[in-house]
């Protein structure tokens, strides 16, 4: 490192990636955007024209084997992930990867059998409801035992609307990946079986999208987890989680801004994305990473988190497609993981 910041290569520069580049060079100290990297050479060039310093790639090894790059985030789309993980590995850099890990668990397993054969941990995953305030005062509730044994989650996981190209499985695999990671965290439990309920599509639902879904979880500890997915809800961008005990319940993500009376209304404003609703969450992943980083440490959700979603993912979208119950088939985890895998 640099008079000790750390020199960050951005692999993907589309909105997340761009986002991460701008965190880093206007909010997140002791780090600094050395290389943007994307297929698109012109665009990684008029990114990196925005920072100081910065070199624009077209090719992630280029930008890893550069001397002033100490570590990387990949941003770019979930299939290239892999390859640039396995980069990283060979030079032992450390990385925040944002979901998916990989697009599958096949893929995944492989990337954390790579990071068990270095012998220490090199990957951060991107889910940044870990790092929410909300979430984690709920997450502080739950582990303090006051409401007794969880029971049951009941999630709502909203998006005003898709993309074009929004398929059926990717509200499983982009959306409800988020609930996957957050059940498995708030319990510390495995889920062990995923079922999906598909209602009549709403009239906003493009054509072959099938929206709202409910999809249920159960996990390795009795706990049953409701998730409400409905990505064309039209009116903005919610996540909520709710925690029902023995003793007690407590919900997270109803995210109370600025309430406001006037003109014989009351209310207050919903967010319209996620990069929106989770900016401080965002903030706070990328600075704990870099915190770490400097010190030669990794915290937060490993690769094997990373696994364990894309392994549920996958039984969602066979439940998806069956309309029945699917187990969830996990591999041995190694030890490397056992310790750190619920910071």
């Amino acid at each position: 490192m640099r008079d000790g910041t750390l020199g960050v290569a951005v692999i993907g520069t589309g909105r997340m990636g761009s986002d991460h580049v701008r965190r880093i060079d206007e909010v997140i100290s002791g780090a600094r955007v050395a290389a943007v990297v994307d297929l698109d050479g012109e665009r990684a060039k008029g990114v990196a024209a925005l920072v100081d310093g910065c070199a624009a790639y077209t090719d992630p090894a280029a930008a890893m084997a550069a001397d002033d790059v100490d570590a990387v985030i990949i941003a770019s789309p979930g299939p290239a992930h892999e390859a640039a993980l396995l980069e990283a590995f060979a030079r032992d850099l450390p990385v925040l990867c944002e979901k998916p890990l990989t697009p599958d668990a096949a893929s995944a397993l492989r990337v954390v059998e790579a990071e068990t054969r270095l012998g220490h941990r090199r990957v951060q995953v991107g889910f940044m409801r870990r790092f929410d305030a909300e979430f984690g005062q709920l997450k502080a509730v739950l582990d303090g035992g006051g409401l007794g044994r969880t029971l049951m989650l009941h999630c709502t996981h909203r998006n005003a609307s898709t993309p074009p190209g929004f398929t059926s499985r990717m509200t499983i695999n982009d959306s409800v990946v988020h609930e996957a990671d957050v059940t498995r965290w708030l319990l510390g439990q495995e889920i062990t079986a995923v079922t999906v309920l598909r209602p009549a599509p709403s009239a906003a639902a493009p054509e072959g999208l099938s929206d709202p879904q409910l999809v249920l979880f159960e996990t390795s500890g009795g706990a049953v987890v409701d998730v409400e997915i409905f990505v064309n809800c039209g009116f903005g961008y919610q996540v909520r989680c709710e925690a029902v005990g023995e003793h007690g319940t407590a919900r997270a993500g109803d995210a109370h801004g600025l309430y406001v009376n006037a003109a014989g209304r009351w209310g207050g404003e919903i967010a319209q994305d996620y990069v929106v609703r989770f900016k401080d969450a965002y903030d706070r992943e990328v600075q704990a990473w870099v915190d770490a980083t400097r010190r030669g440490g990794v915290i937060g959700p490993s690769a094997w988190d990373g696994y364990a979603a894309a392994a549920v993912c996958e039984a969602g979208v066979r439940a998806q497609e069956s309309g029945g119950r699917t187990a969830v088939t996990l591999a041995e985890r190694p030890d490397l993981y056992r310790a750190a895998d619920r910071s």
